[in-house]
């Protein structure tokens, strides 16, 4: 049986049908393909406007310190579209922090009050094998 072990965002996934008792089982790795590692929000966290997000990412997630953040609604549609900052100098393979503010309205019209925050790898290229992005669920109050 085959077994993939990847690295999303923050999250280290092992998929595979069974696991035998001489596999080690998965852990979270920081190794060269975890890039991003957002603080704030939490994942499902109840979000307002202005909301202050934070964390740390390596210096080739961004482009001139900038990468690109997104708020969706449940079905998808923008709400607010923003950037994060790199704070630290992002000329770097290293983990580098980050701060970035979103200023939304909830339109009325929203069915659900769930979203996600999308953090975007920044790609002046815009060749899709650069392309990268993580999604963090939340919640709106």
């Amino acid at each position: 049986m085959k077994q993939f072990l990847f690295s999303l965002g923050i999250a280290t996934v092992l998929l595979g049908c069974s696991v035998s008792p001489d596999t080690p089982p998965a852990v979270p790795i920081e190794d060269e393909k975890t890039f991003i590692q957002v603080l704030i929000p939490a994942p499902n966290q109840k979000i307002t406007s202005p909301l202050q997000v934070s964390g740390q990412a390596r210096g080739n997630w961004f482009f001139e310190a900038t990468a690109p953040l997104i708020l969706v609604d449940w079905d998808g549609r923008i709400i607010a579209q923003s950037y994060i900052q790199a704070t630290d100098d992002w000329m770097t393979e290293d983990f580098v922090p980050f701060e970035g503010t979103l200023n939304f309205e909830l339109p009325e019209t929203t069915p659900y009050k769930r979203g996600a925050i999308i953090f975007q790898k920044s790609n002046p290229s815009d060749l899709p094998e650069n392309d990268d992005a993580i999604e963090i669920p939340i919640e709106f109050e």
